[in-house]
């Protein structure tokens, strides 16, 4: 669940500590641009559309999970959901250094693909690897796998953590470290025995 359930929980609770900061980096990154400073529902627009892009990246995630997980297999497709969530970290942990708030709607959209992929992808890898009898336990670890991450992203951002200001783009790239322990772990995980046996037709590997 590193990669799947935990995913989803740190970027839906990492958002809300950095909010007063990205709203003054906005704020900055504007008036620098266009010598007028935004109003306050510029801003708050802004942020709102920073915070809800999320939603419409998990939709284009969640839509396309079916599609990469018949067509790649359970193990490559939580594989592949790794790409924009490491894509997401870049973006946003670079935004402030390249002045660009663009860059954190981009993150968010990434990150957004990442959860929909990863959290549909996970439940069904992690019930279909299980042994029957454990099936429902297992997939009961996605949710706890939702739950350490919302934790662990309000623990980081509090302000003994890294919710201060000169922090919050290194706070809003921490999606990058459960992403690369997954692309360092799952390879040596077993692929799904009903992928190689449904979809692959491989009942000799599926045994």
């Amino acid at each position: 669940g590193i990669g799947g359930g935990f995913q989803y929980g740190l970027q839906v609770s990492i958002i809300n500590s950095p909010a007063e900061y990205i709203k003054s980096f906005i704020r900055e990154t504007w008036l620098k641009r266009y010598d007028s400073s935004p109003s306050e529902e510029m801003i708050t627009f802004m942020w709102s559309f920073i915070v809800s892009i999320y939603s419409i990246g998990g939709l284009l995630g969640s839509l396309s999970a079916g599609y990469l997980a018949v067509r790649f297999g359970r193990k490559k497709a939580m594989l592949f959901a790794n790409i924009p969530a490491l894509l997401s970290a870049a973006l946003m942990g670079l935004s402030r250094l390249c002045g660009s708030f663009e860059m954190i709607i981009a993150g968010r959209l990434s990150s957004g693909v990442c959860g929909g992929l990863a959290m549909n992808i996970n439940l069904m890898y992690a019930g279909e690897c299980a042994p029957r009898k454990l099936r429902g336990l297992t997939a009961m670890t996605v949710s706890t796998s939702i739950a350490v991450g919302k934790f662990v992203g309000f623990a980081l951002g509090l302000r003994e953590v890294l919710g201060v200001e000169d922090l919050w783009p290194i706070l809003m790239a921490a999606s990058a470290l459960p992403a690369l322990i997954q692309l360092l772990t799952l390879p040596f995980f077993p692929d799904s025995p009903r992928y190689l046996l449904i979809d692959k037709n491989d009942k000799e590997e599926c045994i």
